[in-house]
């Protein structure tokens, strides 16, 4: 056989390596991304179940402020229903602020803020908001890996030949990245300062 062919199927083979290896790693990194949003529904599910209690708790002291119970119901329905990264970051982050509006709601009630349930539903609530938090930045960087490796030549050209498409991140308002928290302590009080003397007229000259 001319060397010139043997070249050829060397050059041949060489590329068959590189695509299967290529395709296979690309459908390795989708899976990943799908376990990872796996993941975050998990802990966006946990958020969701803690909420009917925690409106029923709130109901029961401040029986008043039903557009924010209402308000918070339907943002969780509206979380609930979402189906994409996309949508979910928008849902979310309106359910974030009705939850937000919700707490703040205790304020106002003394006996509603040393209710041992509500108490116990905010801290799972705030441990719920930390456990979403740190799934959604590695969901995030899971799909920044694998848009950046389809756009990369020559993996753009066998993503291409493939279907391989961009996935969405599940991104969050900045306004909105922080777990919704409210502080039942009094704020510290702050010793007043004495006011600073004025310094005394100076006296007339006497003529």
């Amino acid at each position: 056989m001319p060397i010139v062919w043997i070249i050829i199927a060397i050059v041949i083979v060489l590329i068959l390596v590189i695509l299967v290896a290529t395709y296979n790693r690309f459908v390795m990194l989708r899976a990943r991304i799908d376990n990872a949003w796996a993941q975050v529904q998990v802990q966006l599910k946990r958020r969701w179940d803690l909420i009917p209690n925690l409106v029923e708790t709130v109901k029961g002291y401040a029986t008043h402020e039903s557009k924010t119970l209402e308000a918070v119901v339907a943002a969780r329905s509206a979380a609930v229903s979402a189906t994409t990264p996309a949508e979910s970051a928008k849902a979310e982050s309106g359910l974030t602020g009705a939850l937000r509006q919700l707490l703040a709601v205790a304020e106002a009630y003394p006996d509603l803020k040393a209710n041992q349930n509500f108490m116990s539903l905010q801290g799972s609530l705030g441990e719920t908001e930390d456990k979403i938090s740190y799934a959604r930045q590695f969901f995030n960087d899971t799909v920044m890996n694998y848009n950046i490796a389809i756009a990369r030549f020559p993996g753009v050209i066998i993503a291409n030949l493939f279907n391989f498409k961009p996935r969405e991140s599940f991104e969050a308002p900045e306004t909105e990245q922080d777990a919704p928290k409210v502080s039942f302590e009094g704020a510290p009080s702050v010793a007043s300062e004495p006011a600073a003397e004025e310094p005394a007229a100076p006296e007339a000259p006497e003529a």
